[in-house]
């Protein structure tokens, strides 16, 4: 077991976890943030989708450990005190949504390509969502959400 230091959605956590529990089980279990999703487990899928110092990795495949002194941000730190972000609302109003599996991986993609930049071109969005897999809606819809969103 081992100790780690984190900030998580800004509140400051010491946790004790074994040095083989992915980030994402520790958000999961030991701080029931279930936002994040495991899909596949290999870092395939992008449903687990966190900030870690503000850029985008999937969170199966980095230890709790590695992420002592860190800053992690989840789906739910992106959420307004309404429940909601703009980004989630523009993946609603384009009905980009589904089973809402993969969604929480995609809003944080998304949070991470408008951190970098406010007018993203096609080939951005491409890009951001490159390993993102979304198996109920297609990715059109999803394109229209963000397109909508920077408009």
């Amino acid at each position: 077991m081992q100790e780690i230091n984190i900030t998580v959605n800004s509140k400051e956590y010491t946790l004790t976890v074994p040095p083989y529990m992915s980030l994402l089980e520790m958000l999961r279990e030991k701080l029931n943030l279930t936002g994040s999703k495991e899909g596949c487990g290999n870092g395939e899928c992008g449903a687990c989708t966190v900030l870690f110092d503000g850029e985008p990795v999937r969170s199966c495949l980095v230890l709790a450990v590695e992420a002592d002194k860190s800053e992690v941000t989840t789906i739910e730190g992106l959420s307004n005190p309404d429940g909601t972000n703009p980004i989630q609302e523009a993946f609603i109003a384009e009905d980009a949504v589904q089973c809402g599996y993969c969604t929480p991986g995609f809003v944080m993609a998304v949070q991470a390509l408008l951190n970098r930049t406010s007018e993203p071109t096609d080939e951005d969005i491409k890009e951001a969502l490159g390993g993102h897999l979304c198996r109920c809606t297609g990715y059109e819809a999803i394109y229209r959400a963000i397109k909508k969103l920077v408009k």
